[in-house]
């Protein structure tokens, strides 16, 4: 197999990207582009970097397509619990129709801390639980001993408040 060269490559991967509705390894898009994983996460910093809208998520990379015929609901708010809780909540947040977009802890010493989740359903915290367990990684909230924010999308009013309601009912949302 070829080697893609540089800009000709970065280029592929955008195409690939845009054109996947789930996300797509750095492992797979290395495979495709027959360079290192690095060569990926280094093409998609630079893809970042010219406002490409590329997210990493758990699952791998996702083009962000902006739908601008669908209105998109965003709220955010503030969980805690236990990390034996945290399949349990992620799937009420899903089963709600409504997607994790991403978890936020305030770190004492490096302030406000994000990472991009873009879990929608079932399949997606099954595939994230399993990489937790396999990796045996921490969650961030372990770093706020369980508190977290959460940003939530989804395409209604009523979908935020029926989960935010099922999170209220399972004693995982503070309510300031």
């Amino acid at each position: 197999m070829k080697k893609i060269l540089g800009e000709e490559r970065r280029n592929t991967l955008l195409r690939l990207l845009k054109s996947s509705k789930s996300p797509i390894t750095g492992s797979d898009l290395a495979k495709h582009a027959n360079v290192s994983r690095q060569v990926i996460v280094n093409d998609m910093n630079l893809l970042k970097a010219r406002n490409e809208p590329i997210i990493a998520t758990s699952q791998g990379y996702l083009y962000m397509l902006r739908d601008d015929h669908n209105e998109i609901y965003e709220r955010k708010i503030v969980c805690l619990h236990t990390a034996e809780q945290a399949e349990d909540e992620m799937l009420t947040i899903v089963d709600c129709g409504v997607t994790l977009k991403s978890v936020i802890v305030e770190h004492p010493l490096y302030g406000e801390i994000t990472a991009s989740m873009m879990l929608s359903n079932r399949h997606d915290v099954d595939s994230f639980i399993k990489r937790v367990n396999e990796t045996k990684a921490n969650y961030l909230s372990v770093l706020t001993n369980g508190t977290h924010l959460h940003v939530l999308s989804a395409s209604s009013e009523e979908q935020l408040n029926l989960a935010e309601q099922k999170l209220r009912e399972k004693g995982y949302l503070i309510e300031g």
